[in-house]
């Protein structure tokens, strides 16, 4: 089995941040929004949120793999647009359930699904205006072993093998605290 990898970059305020600060654990994922093993991962980890509630807090840093997913990029960039406008998870759901129609036009709908601008949305993309933060996401994954998505690193250290729902949930309560341990 291989070494894993320790995260190169600490979560900090700069992250897109589900749960509470102070949760016992911290899931942090490496997605590309066209990926089918991110699309295929998404309701896994919905599903791990609520078994864990407030033990757990998840993170989503983006790693489009440009190469194969010519829309993971843009789509990541629509994410960082609607999380400009304190809609990031909103859009971020939405692409993930809608991946098997993700296009230029669906961006546009989603956008406009959330009472947010398309043809700002269309200036932001065009001046590349999120690319630094997407870029920053796929720096911190490269520095911290990242080769493809998703990856996943539990409390900074990276999950190695299945993330099925069992195996991510028994991977998570191995690194709990005892005390704050859940029965299955």
């Amino acid at each position: 089995m291989p070494v894993p990898h320790r995260l190169s970059l600490p979560v900090n305020a700069e992250d897109h941040i589900q749960g509470p600060p102070d949760a016992s654990a911290t899931l942090l994922e490496y997605g590309d929004y066209q990926c089918p093993y991110c699309g295929h991962a998404y309701p896994i980890i919905k599903a791990v949120q609520r078994h864990f509630g407030d033990d757990l807090r998840f993170v989503f840093r983006h790693f489009p793999l440009v190469q194969i997913h010519p829309l993971a990029e843009p789509a990541a960039e629509t994410a960082e647009f609607a999380g400009a406008h304190g809609r990031f998870w909103q859009m971020h759901n939405l692409l993930f359930e809608n991946q098997d129609q993700l296009s230029p036009t669906l961006l546009t709908t989603l956008t406009a699904a959330l009472d947010l601008d398309p043809e700002e949305l269309g200036n932001a993309l065009e001046q590349g205006l999120f690319l630094p933060r997407i870029r920053r996401d796929i720096a911190s994954g490269l520095e911290s072993g990242v080769q493809g998505t998703p990856t996943f690193f539990i409390n900074g250290e990276q999950h190695v093998g299945a993330y099925e729902f069992e195996d991510l949930v028994s991977a998570i309560e191995q690194r709990l605290p005892s005390r704050r341990k859940r029965a299955s």
